[in-house]
């Protein structure tokens, strides 16, 4: 496994960014596989994958280059530039054309754990790397950017309020089960690579949340290192979600989705963004749960957060074992 040495200052200043790069190239990931981890992903690949495979297929180096970085034990680094506060996509992109090209070539070589293909052997690789990375984000992600940011920001409140909770080690055991993990002694688990730890006190490090389910780990040594997770199920895929149809019935299925959120703080901006409800509309709900119990909310910062309250989670979880009986 691959882990990074952290002193307890360095875990204390940690901190989310929302990135609209790591979004496209997890968005890159995702084309490239073609696999779906939910309908809404699927929904997603159905309407884009078409372009993008056109596109690859125009430019057989390029197609290349995406399998090569991509690779089969690791992703070339250029690829995935640190994300930085604030910084926009085209920044970022940026910073892909701008590398170096034999330490690309070199880097694709460690991706493929193998010899470069010969139509690899050139200088303009970044320069195709980002072009194609400038189409990822500009057909298929940007159009859609607001609602994905708005979706990757009540991920970083839940996560936020979970580290109040339960301290930062708890949030690291749940980004990326199976392969991040805290294995105490200041030691943070970050993938299953057998590479040499990595000592990171001092450096600032990054969690950034992706829609796609993706992840990786990238850094520039000796002062950022980020660890890139994909934001969890529920807002990832807020159609998707199941309602125990016992639950609907109670309460009406946009009230009872409302509530099956809530098993994580979110604000009444992040459950319109993720339940594509109105505004009036959320704050009935909420209201209604309120008054019922089911739901307690409590300031955080500029932020009023709503989250289940125990009778709320007695509700879900019992129209979950009802539906689950009748099947």
């Amino acid at each position: 496994m691959g882990w990074w040495q952290l002193n307890a200052d360095t875990l204390a200043r940690s901190r989310f960014v929302v990135s609209p790069f790591a979004e496209t190239f997890a968005s890159l990931r995702l084309l490239h596989s073609g696999t779906a981890a939910h309908p809404g992903e699927r929904r997603w690949l159905d309407g884009r994958l078409p372009g993008y495979r056109a596109r690859l297929a125009a430019d057989p180096v390029t197609a290349l280059l995406v399998r090569a970085g991509l690779g089969r034990v690791w992703t070339a680094d250029f690829l995935t530039p640190t994300p930085r506060d604030g910084e926009s996509a085209e920044d970022g992109i940026a910073r892909v054309r701008s590398a170096p090209p034999a330490p690309a070539r070199a880097q694709l070589r460690v991706a493929l754990d193998g010899p470069l293909p010969a139509a690899l052997d050139r200088d303009d690789l970044p320069e195709r790397a980002a072009d194609l990375l400038t189409y990822v984000w500009e057909e298929t992600v940007r159009p859609d950017w607001a609602r994905r940011r708005r979706i990757l920001e009540a991920d970083v409140v839940a996560r936020t309020t979970q580290v109040s909770r339960g301290g930062w080690a708890q949030v690291l055991d749940s980004v990326r089960p199976g392969r991040t993990r805290w294995l105490g002694d200041n030691r943070l688990q970050v993938n299953l690579h057998e590479y040499p730890p990595r000592e990171i006190s001092g450096a600032d490090l990054l969690l950034v949340p992706v829609t796609p389910k993706s992840g990786w780990v990238s850094w520039e040594e000796p002062d950022r290192y980020a660890l890139v997770y994909p934001c969890a199920g529920a807002l990832a895929d807020p159609a998707g979600r199941t309602v125990p149809a016992g639950l609907a019935a109670l309460l009406g299925s946009a009230r009872a989705g409302v509530l099956v959120l809530l098993h994580a703080p979110m604000s009444t901006t992040h459950l319109t963004a993720v339940t594509d409800q109105g505004l009036g509309s959320v704050g009935r709900h909420l209201r209604i749960l309120l008054d019922a119990g089911l739901v307690e909310r409590r300031r955080a910062g500029r932020s009023v957060l709503y989250a289940r309250t125990a009778a709320g989670d007695v509700l879900v979880e019992a129209g979950s074992r009802s539906a689950t009986e009748r099947s």
